[in-house]
């Protein structure tokens, strides 16, 4: 315990503060909102994060974030299994998703390479994609990671590993700003980026 609060509290804020973009003076505020809550506010909210913990996996196609075996969109017969868009994260689908226009497939890698941090491409899902396109139903990769040095490396590494097979690989326009993330894009500049994809 600290010299002002009990022990629970403090670890609490800890707790708060652990996550990204929360820093102390946040982590408090959230705290004291859940002991200013009622009981079923914060019973909710615990159960909410158990549940997200034990109810939420991979697609077993995309890697992206669902409940099921199998997402929506790769469930979605509607969809074009023609054409898979490369993405860094969840984040980065639900971006291009709520922008509207693409009505493709996802591949989620869940990072960037990051050569310095010791994130390389069997850390990510590059062997899967790969795997992907050797079925041989997907004619083009749009490659939409961020444009940044770990998106284009990555971008980069994607077209080497995929160069033997017959498939046409784009990358998403430049409408996203150099060193900016996809999921920060406003819908527009995204389905722009988007439409005005090109060849690597």
């Amino acid at each position: 315990m600290t010299k002002y609060l009990p022990k629970n509290i403090d670890d609490l804020i800890k707790e708060f503060n652990r996550l990204p973009g929360i820093g102390p003076k946040t982590a408090q505020r959230l705290a004291f909102h859940i002991l200013k809550s009622s009981d079923l506010v914060a019973g909710e909210l615990a159960r909410a994060l158990v549940d997200v913990k034990k109810g939420v996996r991979f697609c077993k196609k995309c890697f992206t974030l669902t409940t099921d075996e199998v997402c929506g969109i790769c469930f979605d017969a509607g969809r074009d299994a023609s054409v898979v868009c490369v993405v860094e994260d969840t984040l980065d689908l639900v971006a291009i998703e709520k922008a509207g226009g693409y009505k493709g497939l996802y591949h989620v890698l869940h990072g960037a390479m990051a050569p310095l941090d010791g994130i390389g491409p069997e850390d990510l899902k590059m062997k899967e994609l790969a795997d992907r396109v050797a079925e041989g139903e997907i004619k083009e990769v749009i490659v939409a990671t961020n444009p940044n040095l770990e998106g284009e490396a990555t971008g980069l590494y994607i077209s080497k590993i995929l160069a033997g097979f017959d498939v046409k690989i784009t990358r998403i326009a430049r409408g996203l700003p150099s060193g900016g993330d996809i999921e920060y894009a406003d819908q527009t500049t995204i389905m722009r980026a988007m439409k005005g994809r090109v060849g690597i």
